[in-house]
């Protein structure tokens, strides 16, 4: 391949949480469109018909980031499924108010869980394919507070695991550069879904899915020598980003 060649999507399998709604559901009809078979983890499997995808290039498999056993399963069903791994999109996340006067243990256990070590265990579990498959593909989708804190954060205990899944994507990069992995810390400022519906101080400038799916194409298909480590994407002036 030709350093300048962008990867082909035909023939890859990108794995991708949370394509029920919102972000997951734009990013899953943006991929299947421009070629890529797709093997869909979804709480509610029954969910992906809302999609419009039709079986062709779909698989769908049961997974529940709560659930420590759930990426293991989902993965392995995947391979099973298509012989072989290319992609995996860590998108499934939850926001819960946690800050110095909200919120408590339970609801910074649910983000921890969901948010880092979900990815985690689904990353662990596919690296040996995505080295295996030469150019494999990483992309978390992260936040802009997974690079910075403001006086107004929503929530800290988002920032702090949305920090954390930039740390985990720096460590897969290292995990797998020399068979072909590239890994992206996706860090988009507010999107227009239903995870920011009634929480205050969010910005009203925000970005749609479909936009956010566009720059996630963009990151699979770029060949090896242009690997994007960390990608901000700003709704708003920040100072510090």
């Amino acid at each position: 391949m030709r350093d300048a060649e962008l990867l082909p999507a035909a023939g890859r399998v990108i794995a991708l949480s949370g394509a029920s709604r919102g972000l997951g559901a734009a990013i899953a009809r943006r991929l299947h469109a421009e070629g890529y078979t797709l093997a869909l983890g979804l709480r509610d499997p029954s969910a992906a018909k809302r999609l419009g995808l039709g079986e062709e290039r779909v698989s769908v498999h049961r997974y529940d980031a709560m659930n420590p056993e759930s990426a293991e399963g989902w993965i392995d069903a995947a391979v099973a499924r298509h012989g072989r791994l290319d992609g995996l999109i860590n998108n499934a996340g939850i926001l819960r108010r946690v800050t110095w006067d909200e919120g408590g243990e339970a609801e910074l256990d649910e983000l921890w869980t969901v948010n880092v070590k979900a990815p985690f265990r689904a990353t662990r579990r596919a690296l040996p394919h995505l080295r295996a498959a030469g150019h494999g593909r990483v992309v978390n989708i992260a936040s802009t507070d997974g690079k910075r804190i403001r006086d107004a954060s929503v929530s800290i205990g988002y920032a702090m695991t949305k920090q954390a899944l930039v740390a985990l994507s720096q460590a897969a990069k290292f995990a797998g550069w020399e068979d072909g992995l590239r890994v992206t810390a996706l860090c988009p400022g507010a999107i227009d879904t239903e995870l920011l519906a009634g929480l205050p101080g969010i910005s009203t400038t925000r970005l749609s899915p479909a936009t956010v799916a566009e720059i996630v194409a963009l990151l699979l298909r770029l060949p090896d020598t242009a690997t994007i480590a960390e990608l901000i994407v700003n709704t708003r002036l920040e100072h510090t980003l």
